[in-house]
């Protein structure tokens, strides 16, 4: 249950999921000690973490990518079929885990390790509810880069009707997104203002019907527009 609207408003809703009780305790007491976030609910599994946010609000979701019953990867595709469902940060034990990089494919928007230190998980969470992360934390674009030449058996071969819609100068900009490249610098690479790059990635996110910029990235290496 939420903590209500006036004790929480304006807070980053935060929802936990891992089989690991103690894990969980851990993660809701950091996240509670933030004047900006707040923990709307907890679940042991994938099923029961579908069932709790069908009814409530959250803005990120905390989802461990192994977990008995149903895992982190199922979840999370299902959840992100839903209506303005919320960003997922995928965690695991493991750098370089096959299970985490098919979250990502399925929806997720980052990738952490659960033995990340509070600073990098709370500014995980600022950063996807932001929208701004292009992989965050770093060890996504690790992740990234290390699955991206292998092929996605879901995904069609060749060219994506989802790029032809994209001008030119969006397709150079969806490039520097892949490469993991921030506003401010693909603002000086094309020698635009920021303004002009904001405007270019809520035009991509748009018309490819990305969510975020880490399934812009996906998409880009999906598509071959960019190599690993």
């Amino acid at each position: 249950m939420s903590r209500g609207q006036d004790d929480a408003a304006g807070a980053i809703r935060v929802f936990l999921v891992d089989d690991q009780e103690m894990v969980r305790a851990g993660f809701r007491m950091l996240v509670d000690s933030q004047p900006d976030m707040t923990v709307v609910g907890d679940a042991g599994d994938g099923g029961a973490a579908l069932q709790q946010l069908a009814v409530t609000a959250a803005d990120v979701v905390l989802m461990d990518v192994r977990m008995p019953r149903m895992d982190g990867v199922e979840a999370t595709r299902r959840l992100v079929e839903r209506p303005d469902p919320p960003r997922v940060i995928v965690l695991t034990t493991f750098d370089l885990d096959e299970y985490a990089f098919a979250a990502i494919r399925a929806g997720a928007s980052a990738f952490l390790l659960k033995d990340a230190t509070p600073p990098d998980l709370l500014g995980a969470i600022r950063a996807v509810h932001a929208g701004d992360a292009v992989v965050a934390p770093s060890t996504t674009r690790r992740l990234l880069d290390h699955f991206a030449a292998l092929p996605d058996p879901a995904a069609p071969s060749g060219a994506d009707d989802r790029l032809d819609a994209l001008t030119e100068r969006e397709r150079e900009v969806l490039v520097l997104v892949a490469r993991g490249r921030t506003n401010p610098e693909i603002a000086a690479a094309l020698v635009v203002a920021e303004t002009t790059v904001k405007t270019h990635v809520g035009r991509i996110l748009a018309k490819t019907g990305s969510r975020d910029r880490v399934q812009l990235v996906v998409l880009a290496y999906e598509t071959g527009l960019v190599s690993a």
